[in-house]
């Protein structure tokens, strides 16, 4: 019962920042020089101010910024993000045909990063100024100070066009029309190297943090006491510190998981991945605001859900905290 109430007064708390993010995000966006007429018109070759005029009365910019301001949140109220009149959908059917794709790169690039990123730090502190120490310290370096576009651009030359193992870019394979399992192992084969450009650098963060958290926590009183009692190395490292060791690097998971929406735009764009992140950079060129509007809105509730989730966990794995 207090774990509900929990959760209902974490959502109600939501509301508020949301609706300050959506107010912010319109104002500033809304800086921003140029409009979807001027793009459209741009392109058709006859930008006469009639027709500029036609096609901004038609997307109704020729209203006050406060009269669009508050249709926009009249929209909002009843949970309608608007049209997309660049691409003649409704912007809630066009984010969510590229919110899978973009949630599987995610949950992949994440599984991965924290994963990985722990077993490496718990072994290089276990293996404290040793060789193995020496090499994940060096590589989490690297991978730390590596630009996500540039890997993701080396990946492809070295594994897709010099060794031909991986595909270059997409989803899947154009005109295979596989099914099951066939089509499975497919957008796994496409999904290895975004998913691998996204994560390293979240990897070699986490990888760092594990070994700070473990070598500070392997020197506390409590572990002393424990080995005193003549448990044996594996169950103290197991019961004892991986537990509370753990507890930074959740913390940094939650706030790194919204980064995440961030950093696919990039990969996106360079994999030619059908996410969020494309979605955006083609709204960013043509304007299309209120396309953007809508992802910042969705990134924002996925933002407050994950934030959610993470202090769940943390509950979870220290009793101590009272909710």
């Amino acid at each position: 019962m207090r774990l509900i109430r929990y959760i209902g007064y974490r959502l109600l708390l939501a509301v508020p920042v949301i609706l300050g993010i959506v107010v912010l995000n319109f104002f500033l966006i809304h800086l921003a020089p140029g409009d979807a007429a001027s793009v459209l018109a741009g392109e058709t070759g006859a930008a006469t101010p009639e027709y500029m005029a036609q096609l901004r009365h038609k997307f109704g910019l020729d209203q006050p910024l406060s009269a669009q301001f508050l249709h926009y949140l009249l929209n909002m109220a009843h949970l309608d993000l608007g049209y997309s009149f660049r691409n003649d959908s409704p912007v809630a059917a066009l984010i969510f045909d590229r919110l899978w794709p973009t949630a599987l790169l995610m949950v992949t690039a994440f599984v991965i990063a924290l994963a990985l990123g722990i077993l490496l730090g718990l072994i290089a502190a276990t293996g404290r100024n040793t060789w193995r120490d020496g090499v994940i310290s060096l590589v989490s370096l690297v991978a730390y100070a590596t630009p996500g576009f540039w890997l993701g651009l080396m990946m492809i030359v070295v594994f897709a066009i010099r060794l031909e193992w991986l595909p270059t870019s997409g989803f899947d394979t154009v005109g295979a029309y596989n099914e099951g399992w066939a089509e499975v192992a497919d957008v796994a084969r496409h999904l290895v190297m975004p998913a691998v450009a996204l994560a390293l650098f979240y990897l070699a963060l986490y990888a760092r943090l594990m070994r700070a958290t473990v070598l500070e926590q392997a020197g506390m009183d409590y572990v002393t006491t424990a080995r005193a009692k003549g448990q044996t190395e594996r169950k103290v490292m197991t019961g004892h510190v991986m537990k509370n060791a753990l507890l930074p690097i959740v913390t940094m998971a939650g706030i790194q998981a919204g980064n995440l929406i961030g950093g696919s735009i990039v990969v996106e764009t360079v994999f030619g991945w059908p996410g969020i992140g494309t979605l955006a950079f083609d709204a960013l060129q043509s304007r299309d605001l209120n396309l953007l509007l809508g992802i910042f809105f969705i990134s924002a509730c996925l933002v407050v859900v994950i934030n959610l989730v993470v202090d769940l966990v943390y509950v979870t794995l220290d009793p101590r905290i009272e909710i």
